[in-house]
Formats: structure tokens, sequence, C-alpha cells
């Protein structure tokens, strides 16, 4: 893999682009076909746009309220506001976080976020991390976040307006099952039962795996060289049941369609050699930059990233630096709607 100034994965994006609301129906956002050639679609178009006996492999995750709001208690006469995003569950009773603001938190420091839920700083680490051990645990400890907390919407959307009810139902999958994420598996968004069904009549199957989105998918890259950078971790796992379908698919030449980066970030974690992926159970930290050579997936759904992101610099590898900043220009200029709650794009890779 060759190091790359992170100023290649640069571009202009109008404020207007970015999607506060998804579209409704889901599958009724648009896609971006980036293959021999730029093409403007639907989601409901994919049944069309797959190959019969492509596997589409999709992130289950659900997405918890983790972001809560609370006070700094028990130091002096200030009591200064404290809003922690979950990030990363490390025990039972014990999550990594991002605070805003950082800087009044201390460690032994005490933090209350309601009557029944309160934690203890533990750690602080680099770029605004905390480490918190709460007085619940396990289900418990899950109980009192979901009463409390309020979905943790991407910043670019929780800047411009409230969070309401809406987002409850908008900011999971129609499939999410497996609780643990802070960040929704957006491409996953704009499944639909009538999708479902179409893909399924047009044999193509959906095959699941879990990996566990992290808060981490939104920090800015802040060095100059993709080598300085340090990727954020995530937990996830593919059962040896899903690996051993998707391994027999791919030795028959069945095409496998990533749903979402994390789902391809997971599979290439999980790839032994390059017609096979293992069982895997842990966390990944993988990071995916032009020069690394994919061994598993065929094609990616996903929807567009921000400018100088890790995601970019993913999409860049599959497909190409000049294929991609080409397609994003053409989604600006034609009225793609960007991010977490826009349109879509189906990526065929390109190794060369």
């Amino acid at each position: 893999i060759k190091t790359m100034h992170v100023d290649e994965f640069d571009f202009e994006l109008p404020s207007k682009s970015i999607a506060l609301r998804p579209a409704n129906p889901r599958d009724a956002a648009r896609l971006l076909l980036v293959g021999s050639k730029l093409s403007d679609h639907h989601v409901y178009d994919l049944p069309k746009l797959l190959h019969p006996g492509d596997i589409l492999v999709c992130n289950d995750t659900r997405v918890i309220p983790a972001r809560l709001h609370g006070i700094r208690t028990g130091r002096g006469e200030t009591t200064p506001k404290i809003e922690a995003t979950l990030h990363q569950r490390t025990a039972p009773d014990k999550w990594k976080a991002f605070a805003k603001p950082g800087r009044k938190l201390k460690i032994g420091d005490t933090i209350s976020f309601s009557d029944h839920l309160n934690c203890n700083v533990i750690a602080k680490n680099d770029g605004g991390e905390i480490e918190l051990q709460f007085n619940l645990s396990g289900p418990d400890l899950d109980m009192a976040i979901a009463a409390t907390g309020e979905m943790p919407l991407p910043p670019y959307i929780a800047s411009k307006r409230q969070v309401d009810a809406q987002d409850l139902s908008d900011y999971q999958t129609m499939y999410a099952c497996e609780d643990g994420a802070v960040a929704a598996p957006t491409a996953g968004l704009h499944f639909t039962p009538d999708l479902t069904a179409a893909l399924q009549k047009a044999d193509i199957e959906i095959e699941y795996l879990t990996l566990h989105v992290g808060a981490g998918t939104f920090l800015p890259v802040k060095v100059d060289n993709t080598d300085d950078h340090k990727m954020h971790s995530e937990t996830g796992h593919i059962s040896a049941a899903t690996a051993e379908r998707l391994n027999l698919a791919k030795a028959a030449g069945r095409r496998i369609v990533a749903v979402g980066t994390t789902s391809l970030r997971l599979l290439e974690s999980a790839a032994i050699e390059t017609d096979k992926i293992a069982a895997f159970s842990g966390s990944t930290d993988i990071f995916i930059t032009p020069g690394y050579s994919f061994r598993y997936v065929d094609a990616l759904m996903t929807n567009f990233h921000l400018p100088r992101s890790t995601l970019f610099m993913l999409v860049s590898a599959f497909c190409g630096l000049d294929t991609m900043q080409a397609a994003y220009k053409h989604a600006i200029e034609s009225g793609y709607r960007f991010y977490s709650y826009g349109d879509s794009s189906l990526l065929e890779r390109n190794d060369a």
C-alpha cells in the first residue's frame, strides 16, 4: 500500500448536498452505478443491476441511543454539563466514549445522567476519548442507556437540526437485530420489504454479519499522510455457517456484494485467501487505502462519504481515486444527496 497525501481525497461539497432526512420510501433513493461508466438509477432498480446468483452481505447491527447528556458531580460548586457518546463496550459495565467538553473531566470524576444512571471516569485517552465505568452492568445497563440516551445522529446532521422521534426508526435498518452500534450501517437504510422480495425473486440472496459501528467512523483524519493515521477499532462477528455458505457461493463463481463499508471491512478482515473467509469474532482496525489488494468482495453498495475521510479512501481503493473523484463530481452536479440519510451508489471493483 502506498503512502498518499490526505489532500488527494479532498473535494468541495456544497452544504445543500447533505441530506437531513432519508428518502421516502427508503428504496426511492437514487443510486449511482460506478462501473466501466457512470449511470443513474434508483435503489429499487437493484434487482436488475445485480447479477442473478449474487450474494448481498448486510450488517445486522442495531444502533443504541448512545448519546448521553449529564452533569459532572462531586467536585466543588460547579456542575458542568457533559455530553458523552459511547462508542465501544469494553466490559459489561464499561464503555469507551467521546466526551464534550472533555477538558472539564479528570480521572475519578463522576458523571450523573439520571437518578438511576451514573459513571466514573477511569481513563482519559487521546482525541477526547474517555473510559467510563457505570453503576449498572450487563442488561441493566443496556436498559438504562435505552431509557436515558438519544440516537447518536452524525455531527453533520445533529448540528443542523434536533434529533426527534422520527430518527428512532429512520436511523435503523429494517433488519437490525444485534444491539451495539453507535452509528448506523447506512447503506442498509435503503432496504424495504418490497425491495427484499424483489431481490429474492431475481435470484439474489442476502446473508448477514455483525459489525458494531463505532463513533470513530466520523473522526476526522488529522494527519497529512495516510501512513500516519491510526484507524479506530470496531468489534464484530461472522458465524461459521455464514462463512461456509459464502465460501461455497464464491467457489461457484457467484459475486459477493457488500452492503456498506462496514460489511466490506469485516469480510476483508476475515479473508484468509482470495476465495475464502473464516468465521470471525473480535475486533478489526483494518484501514483500506489505494494500493490495497481486495481479497473477497466483488462489488460494494455504499452511500456518499465525507471529503478526506477513511471511507472515501476505501471507495477510492475499490474503484480508483480518479474514478471516484469523477463519480462524486457527477453526483454533486446531478443533485445526489450525501451522507447517512443520502443516496446510494453501487461500485464494481476495479483491480486495475
